[in-house]
């Protein structure tokens, strides 16, 4: 029996998501899900459910006859990361990095406002976004007392959306590259891909204002749900997290730890990586003997090849930093072996998250969903619709990029069969709403490298960041509503503007300055 393409299809889904919800242990949830996805992939066969589940395990790391690169890299990116942060703690760079920070960032408010800030220039890609901020902001956010599932929700609240809004990004260039196959299946020509997705920025509204929420909530403490609690606890000196400190297991930290220990590692970090970013990209369109530009480099780069030049780059410099400091080979082993280890947990829920998506992919649970937009439904209500559904897909596949690549192509046959005019807000209502489906998920993969960035429980950041995302869902929904009755993307962004203020407002009352 078939059960691809079916309600069956969500079995899977739902098993996990709302295991993982109950129980708040991530891998057992996945585990549930992965196993009912395999079982329904076999038709009930055990033997052949067992011949699926080693595929997907194995899959992990070789897929179609050769290396799966993409999962090793990212895999190795984390390890990576994870010794060089183990570095600069032993170094001594940490502490004084958060010695010097605290003399100049004051108050928990700065602390807040500086992961924003960080979060919002650093845009080239959201993995890079959550880890490396995570890793300079953390040490700033705990001495000043802000949990960690606050940070967690500033890393997660700005990787994404501003990487959906940038087309000089990982993102950015995906997208445009589905948006140039659909304009050329409708034969639009009028408009160029690039132009198409500047476009669209303004219609993008979840992004739009999950950005601005995320600097309302770093200037004024407003704790919704369990961040109560959470940002409660640290002002009593608990921050929360799963990695208090890397250093636990080390030898205490050299002496004569420097600012410069940490700022210029991570400076390279960044630099290295958007180096080869371009580079990889460089190469392939050459490679192919297409036309080179800055958007055909990134829309042609590896990013998990470029995370891992830039991390051994950065790995190589932070032990060069720290030669004057003499260490003993013993005291750099140590550390690496420890940082490694602190990306055990973050790694074996990413594992899980990949086999369950590919599962769910199996059972075509995104075209499952995407049956339910049918022909019969006013096109004035499309834009909130495809928002809706798109969310809700993402929440249920944890992949923002697969509704990317579902949803879009569906969104513009639906505006070339009612009103052509309506393809980019159409398009732009998915790119929202896989967004906030995304943020939402415990399945999601950039959602667990957030947690993993702020060293927070996992699903202790999706519970916390749930209530934000669904406040600024409901802030699109209406401004998707507006623009799809009155045709205007000027309507529709005014009134989820003037609801936004009104809820801010009504929000900010009564809140204690921190």
């Amino acid at each position: 029996m078939n059960f691809a393409e079916s309600a069956w299809s969500l079995l899977p889904p739902f098993l996990a998501l709302s295991a993982a919800v109950v129980s708040r242990r991530v891998v057992p949830s996945l585990a549930l899900g992965i196993l009912a996805g395999v079982g329904l992939l076999a038709g009930g066969d055990l033997l052949r459910s067992v011949d699926l589940l080693w595929s997907k395990v194995t899959g992990l790391v070789w897929a179609d006859g050769e290396l799966n690169s993409w999962n090793l890299y990212i895999v190795g990116f984390l390890l990576l990361l994870g010794m060089l942060t183990s570095l600069l703690s032993l170094s001594g760079a940490t502490q004084a990095f958060a010695n010097w920070a605290i003399k100049r960032i004051q108050t928990a408010r700065g602390a807040r406002l500086t992961t924003v800030f960080l979060g919002i220039v650093i845009f080239i890609d959201d993995y890079f976004n959550s880890l490396a901020v995570g890793s300079v902001s953390r040490p700033i956010t705990d001495k000043l007392r802000t949990s960690r599932a606050k940070l967690a929700y500033l890393l997660d609240s700005t990787a994404a959306p501003m990487c959906v809004l940038m087309p000089i990004s990982s993102w950015g260039a995906y997208i445009i590259a589905v948006i140039g196959g659909i304009l050329l299946t409708h034969n639009v020509t009028d408009i160029s891909p690039l132009h198409a997705f500047v476009a669209m920025i303004p219609m993008n509204f979840y992004a739009i204002f999950a950005i601005a929420l995320v600097v309302v909530v770093a200037i004024w403490p407003i704790n919704l749900g369990a961040m109560k609690a959470c940002e409660r606890k640290a002002l009593s000196g608990d921050v929360g997290g799963i990695q208090q400190t890397l250093a636990d297991d080390q030898l205490p930290p050299l002496a004569n730890g420097h600012v410069a220990g940490l700022l210029v590692p991570i400076a390279v970090l960044v630099m290295a990586t958007v180096v080869a970013l371009i580079a990889t990209g460089t190469q392939t369109v050459l490679a192919d003997g297409g036309e080179l530009t800055a958007l055909t480099a990134l829309e042609n780069t590896d990013v998990g090849l470029s995370l891992i030049i830039g991390g051994v780059v950065a790995l190589i410099v932070a032990i060069a930093m720290l030669v004057p400091q003499q260490p003993k080979l013993s005291q750099l082993g140590n550390s690496l072996v420890v940082g490694a280890n602190s990306m055990r947990g973050a790694i074996i829920v990413l594992c899980f998250a990949w086999c369950i998506g590919s599962v769910i992919s199996d059972l075509k649970t995104g075209a499952y969903l995407a049956s339910f937009v049918g022909d019969s439904i006013a096109s004035n209500w499309l834009p909130t619709l495809l928002f809706v559904l798109a969310g809700i897909m993402a929440f249920a596949t944890g992949t923002s990029w697969g509704t990317f690549g579902i949803m879009l192509p569906i969104a513009g046959d639906m505006a070339a069969a009612t009103d052509i005019a309506m393809m980019l807000p159409l398009l732009a209502a998915v790119l929202a709403g896989a967004v906030f489906g995304d943020h939402c998920s415990p399945i999601s993969d950039t959602t667990i490298l957030s947690s993993t960035g702020a060293g927070c429980d996992h699903i202790e950041h999706v519970r916390t960041q749930l209530p934000y995302a669904v406040l600024v869902a409901i802030v699109s929904a209406v401004g998707y509503a507006v623009m799809g009755t009155s045709g205007s993307v000027t309507a529709g962004l005014m009134t989820s503007s003037l609801v936004f203020a009104l809820l801010v407002w009504g929000l900010k009352r009564g809140v204690r300055e921190v």
